[in-house]
């Protein structure tokens, strides 16, 4: 096993470590605690992720939050004027998301909704100016207040609970190493694993039927949407988040979890070479191979 480092689309994790500030663990421990590692779903059985059925971000960061000790004020707002006032009265820097990140003009090529969820970290607003660390790379960015406002009313997010949603006043309320806090997760990475009855797009297939499912369908013809989706997110977040799942069982001593973990990364990974190249077959024959190893990893996890 071989930790990986390098750039991905962790945006809430990171986003959380820069509002924990000094001592917060590094954005894969994060990751991990927020469960997204631990399952499969095929959403409304057209869209495939890398992480539960039922599962989504908004409730990662709750979960990754209260693992570590922290407490925050979670806030939303009904209209513009509201949001922004929030925003203006934040205590300290505020973790704001879901965004729609087709709609943040300051990162190249984005002019429109692509329905795909961001997360970042505002600072302050100067203005008409709203200032921000985006994770996708851009430190110090801003946005003129009405177009910041029109990507985080995240109309196009499908788990959106509410418009506008932010979390602010970070407290922590209990000492939590990051050990700890992994050591406190298993129980839920277990249940992730096993599939909850969690609320879910009609036609949702999560686990190995999920996989299974996928594999005919792209045996079939792959839509040509799910392929660009696997090919410039969900394999590249996928396996990263596998690898740091690997990394973090064996770090608590849990070998037989972390080598289960560690061929899931490998078989995710491995299919974006074949999925760019247009081998089907081999793509199908990974996700058929993959299917039973997250029984597998909850069977480790106990």
């Amino acid at each position: 096993m071989h930790p990986f480092v390098g750039s991905g689309p962790y945006c809430y994790a990171n986003s959380l470590v820069m509002v924990l500030g000094a001592g917060a663990p590094p954005p894969s421990v994060v990751e991990v605690l927020t469960g997204s590692p631990f399952g499969f779903e095929l959403l409304g059985g057209r869209l495939p992720l890398f992480d539960p059925y039922g599962w989504d971000p908004d409730q990662g960061l709750d979960l990754a939050i209260g693992l570590l000790g922290w407490e925050c004020r979670r806030d939303w707002a009904e209209d513009e004027e509201t949001a922004l006032g929030k925003l203006r009265d934040a205590d300290g820097p505020v973790l704001v998301g879901p965004m729609e990140f087709g709609l943040l003009r300051h990162v190249p090529g984005m002019t429109g909704p692509i329905r795909s969820d961001h997360f970042v970290v505002v600072l302050g607003v100067d203005g008409d100016l709203v200032r921000f660390h985006d994770p996708h790379g851009f430190p110090y960015a801003t946005l003129p207040v009405s177009h910041f406002l029109a990507a985080w009313r995240a109309d196009t997010i499908g788990y959106r609970v509410h418009p506008y949603t932010m979390r602010s006043g970070f407290v922590n309320v209990d000492a939590v190493t990051g050990d700890d806090a992994l050591r406190a997760a298993l129980p839920g990475a277990a249940a992730w694993l096993s599939g909850r009855d969690l609320p879910a797009p009609p036609g949702t297939i999560g686990g190995a039927d999920g996989l299974h499912r996928l594999a005919e369908q792209v045996t079939d013809g792959l839509e040509p949407e799910a392929r660009d989706h696997l090919i410039h997110f969900a394999v590249r977040v996928g396996a990263r988040r596998l690898a740091d799942a690997a990394t973090a069982l064996a770090g608590l001593g849990l070998d037989r979890a972390a080598a289960i973990a560690t061929r899931q990364a490998r078989l995710v990974g491995g299919l974006q070479y074949d999925l760019v190249s247009g081998d089907d077959q081999a793509v199908a024959g990974t996700l058929r191979r993959l299917a039973p190893t997250y029984s597998e990893l909850a069977d480790a996890l106990g």
